[in-house]
């Protein structure tokens, strides 16, 4: 994984757990692991190919090898990520998680898994068993691309199951975007949409982790 503090840090800061798109550990998701260090947090992007040879330096390799990771180890290799981050020494055991389509889905799972997370932040990620939207402890901020009719045709279930569990949560749409709208690298990103995302999601996670 990519461990990021910020240079002239003091004292212990709260952790952010980054979780990347299918396609591992790129220079993408490191710059939001740096963007997120520059507003002192502590942050840790895994990489769930590691076991496959890490992040292979081309997208469409790394697609291809997405497909061969065991799901089921490779969930709890980020739930021991994020017990991991809660744990280091500059760390104040405060944890939150963002993720970014796969790892969108990834940390609404951690959510249902973590009952010490924090607050957590999927992008446009597939939703958890409806039957595990009770165990979620933490606070959602949830955002969609309003044109991605996959991912956003589990949300009607998965808001109602957040209503009936009492989950705080709040959830964006974003008009006229695509999936994957917040990544710079790829023609899908929306400037403004992904502006006013992260905006949303560093006030969330001032507030939720430094309280």
């Amino acid at each position: 994984g990519y461990l990021v503090r910020p240079a002239n840090a003091t004292g212990k800061l709260p952790g952010i757990l980054v979780v990347h798109e299918n396609r591992g550990l790129n220079p993408h998701i490191e710059d939001i692991a740096r963007r997120l260090a520059l507003d002192n947090f502590v942050t840790f992007a895994p990489d769930a190919l590691f076991p496959l040879g890490g992040y292979p330096g081309d997208e469409d390799k790394a697609r291809e090898l997405f497909g061969k990771l065991d799901q089921a180890k490779t969930r709890n290799d980020f739930v021991a990520a994020a017990g991991y981050l809660k744990a280091l020494p500059e760390c104040t055991g405060k944890v939150g998680v963002v993720g970014f389509c796969y790892g969108g889905a990834i940390a609404n799972m951690l959510a249902t898994r973590l009952p010490d997370l924090a607050a957590s932040v999927p992008f446009y990620g597939g939703q958890p068993a409806a039957a595990d939207v009770a165990k979620i402890k933490s606070p959602l901020l949830i955002h969609y691309a309003a044109n991605d009719e996959r991912i956003n045709a589990g949300w009607p279930g998965y808001e109602s199951a957040l209503k009936a569990a009492g989950v705080k949560y709040e959830a964006f749409f974003y008009p006229g975007t695509q999936h994957g709208f917040n990544n710079d690298t790829t023609p899908r990103y929306d400037a403004a949409a992904a502006k006013l995302a992260w905006s949303r999601t560093m006030e969330f996670f001032h507030k939720n982790l430094r309280g």
